[in-house]
Order: structure tokens, then sequence, then C-alpha cells
């Protein structure tokens, strides 16, 4: 039980998790990009790229907002339902590039990436090192 407690987490934690509510802003146009691009000059800009019809995409988007602590003003983030805007994910490989996957997250500074990952590995990126 403990590797499915670690996984999912249990009825009987005893120390309460200290999530935000994450602000999500829908990513949906390419015309979004020049945008965020031009916002990480002044703040760290994430791009979560997540497919609804995944499972994996799912329990990844679910470990990343339970554990989601940031103070909203301290990082923009937008979400990209990759199922319903293919194109804009293209354009977001093509502008930044960086290869794509789902589900995957992008750190964006100075108009350039400068973290990413995918998979489980997106709850390993300390976003706090970005701000």
């Amino acid at each position: 039980m403990g590797l499915f407690n670690n996984m999912f987490g249990s009825k009987n934690e005893e120390t309460p998790k200290q999530s935000k509510k994450i602000e999500w802003v829908p990513l949906a146009s390419v015309d979004q990009l020049d945008d965020i691009a031009a916002k990480s000059a002044g703040r760290p800009q994430v791009i979560f790229k997540h497919s609804t019809s995944c499972g994996i995409s799912r329990m990844v988007l679910n470990m990343f907002t339970g554990s989601y602590a940031l103070e909203a003003e301290s990082i923009d983030m937008y979400f990209l339902d990759l199922l319903a805007n293919r194109n804009v994910s293209n354009a977001v490989a093509e502008k930044f590039q960086v290869m794509h996957q789902s589900p995957q997250m992008l750190i964006i500074k100075n108009g350039v990436v400068v973290a990413h990952d995918s998979h489980g590995a997106i709850n390993e990126l300390e976003l706090e090192k970005y701000i």
C-alpha cells in the first residue's frame, strides 16, 4: 500500500498539503506565444501541455496541482489542451525549440525556455528556482 499512498495520497495523512489553487490562463491561440515571450522578461511564464484523453497526463496534472504552492503574482501559468489546440502545441515546439511531449511543462524566462520536462519528471521541476 505504501507505493499507492505515495502516488495517490492517503486518507490518513498527518500533514495537510499546502497547495494553492492555480490560476490557469488558457493557451488557445498561436498569437499568445509572442505575448508569453514578452511577459517572460518581467516574470517567469509556464506552459503546461496536457492531453485530456491520457490517463498519465491526468495523473501528472493532479500530482502537480496537489503540490503547487506559489503565489499567483510570482509566475504566469498557461494551460494548453492538446486535443483542442494541436496547432498551438506545434507552434510552441517550433517557437521555443523544445520537442513536443505530453504531458510537458516549459518554463520561459527572457524569451527562452530555461527548463522543461515531461511525464512524472514535471513534478521534479522546482518552479521556485526560476522566480
